[in-house]
């Protein structure tokens, strides 16, 4: 979905919202609320107060002007920038042009990725109307988060297909035409060349009807020269994940669609790189995989060598998502690349320790952790730091081969499976694993029930200080 065909930005007025037809709407802080009469004017900033408005971020109240109608919307203080209250303008506001007034410290980059994002909607239902949604004539857009705001919705909408719709290879290659459209140069490794180059991603697919795919693809920024610097993507496709022999129960099985959500953030994440032509070189893989119950189904305690040449000893065929990532990190990592980055929907144990909105994050060099760490802050778009713990390496020992895909214990599964990971990332390399929810269980502004991308804004703000880049986008507040 292009936020731009929904119609929330419209090129229409002058350009400071006072065309004929636009009505206005008025940002506020709750600390800003004792001068409401220099906003709105007196009999308005009366019947407001009356009205019970507080200024609390995200709500809106409508209130009768000389143009007939306009409205105020709360905000968060200055310093705490928040794009999703500027979310619940699209669902407040009737039909119509509108120009917002704010203070002169709020980002327009807050203000276009809140209102793009409030206007996502993602439905299969036929004949039901497409409700008319209020278009933003006042500030124009900030182009930089619109291309993210776009590249989230592409993310969202891969997420939320059902698994029926998006398999392997659909997931492949609605990724891949992204990817060339852009002028990515595109591979599509399946059959015997997959079997070969990544035993363990076929290992995984292999109970399935549905072919495994693994994408593979290049590009480099129009001012990246042969040294520019390489950034190196690697996601999760899991399309769905029955768990396999080791069969989940049904109630774990009702998302199991967004197991593919660790390649959708890295489709998002590399579209927007694109887009942008930052000045670097990127490779991307996805491994495009479903894990199925069949008779030639992975079974516990089979042993497989991955293109590492290590042997894996498969202790549970639930744990299929770091199989499918091993041999992603093997080739990735062997190319030297400055920085290597994966995200995977991999463990409910991140779940258990950090709920739904902060992605996991462990990495074997504490700059590039520290400035994701950062970024995140900055971008509102958090993560959590886990411990690649040495103390626990034991615990993925086998009996019968190099390694098992999972603990021998309990405990720390987050941190186990990133130790897994780390295994076959090429000494040197630095790394960063992300294991993300890629999901919203409730409906919030900007954030509906249903796919998610995380992590993608603060991604963008840790290119500059991890690569010593210039001109890389600013996600701002």
């Amino acid at each position: 979905m292009d936020v731009r065909e929904i119609g929330c930005f419209t090129p229409s007025g002058s350009g400071d919202g006072s065309g004929e037809g636009v009505r206005r709407v008025h940002a506020v802080r709750a600390s800003s609320l004792a001068a409401l009469e220099d906003v709105t004017g007196p009999e308005a900033a009366a019947f407001l107060r009356a009205s019970g408005f507080a200024a609390r971020p995200g709500s809106v109240c409508l209130f009768p002007s000389a143009q007939g109608l306009a409205a105020i919307i709360g905000i968060a203080e200055a310093g705490q920038g928040d794009p999703w209250a500027f979310s619940s303008l699209v669902t407040a506001l009737p039909e119509g042009d509108w120009a917002l007034s704010c203070p002169e410290d709020v980002s327009v980059a807050d203000v276009t990725l809140g209102f793009a994002l409030g206007s996502y909607r993602y439905s299969l239902a036929t004949g039901a109307e497409k409700k008319a949604l209020p278009r933003l004539v006042s500030p124009a857009p900030d182009e930089a988060m619109l291309a993210v705001a776009r590249a989230v919705c592409f993310g969202r909408d891969l997420i939320n297909a059902p698994a029926n719709l998006l398999g392997p290879s659909e997931l492949a290659e609605s990724v891949s035409r992204a990817f060339e459209a852009r002028g990515a140069e595109v591979r599509l490794t399946r059959g015997e060349d997959l079997e070969r180059d990544y035993p363990l991603v076929a290992h995984v697919g292999r109970g399935s009807d549905r072919a495994p795919v693994v994408l593979s693809a290049v590009w480099r920024g129009s001012a990246a020269g042969a040294d520019a610097p390489l950034v190196s993507l690697a996601g999760k496709g899991v399309c769905f994940d029955t768990g396999g022999n080791d069969i989940k129960p049904s109630s774990s099985m009702l998302r199991m669609k967004k197991d593919m959500g660790g390649a959708a953030t890295v489709a998002a994440l590399a579209l927007v790189i694109m887009e942008h032509d930052l000045p670097l070189r990127l490779e991307v893989r996805l491994g495009c995989v479903e894990n199925s119950v069949s008779g030639r189904a992975m079974r516990p305690l089979d042993v497989v060598r991955s293109r590492r040449g290590l042997t894996v000893e498969i202790g549970n065929t639930d744990a299929e998502g770091r199989l499918v990532l091993a041999d992603l990190l093997a080739e990735a990592s062997d190319a030297g690349p400055d920085l290597l980055l994966d995200f995977a929907t991999l463990t409910g144990a991140a779940r258990v320790a950090l709920g739904p909105d902060l992605p996991v994050l462990l990495a074997n060099d504490q700059g590039i952790a520290d400035a994701l760490l950062a970024a995140g802050r900055e971008a509102g778009d958090p993560f959590w730091q886990l411990p690649l713990w040495d103390g626990y390496r034991e615990w993925l020992r086998s009996s019968v081969a190099d390694m098992n895909n999972i603990s021998s214990k309990p405990q720390a599964g987050a941190i186990t499976a990133g130790l897994f990971l780390e295994r076959f990332v090429a000494s040197g390399v630095r790394w960063a694993h992300i294991d993300s929810y890629a999901w919203n269980d409730a409906t919030r502004p900007g954030r509906p029930e249903g796919g998610e991308i995380l992590g993608l804004r603060a991604v963008l703000g840790a290119l500059a200080s991890c690569l010593n880049l210039s001109g890389i986008l600013k996600t701002g507040k």
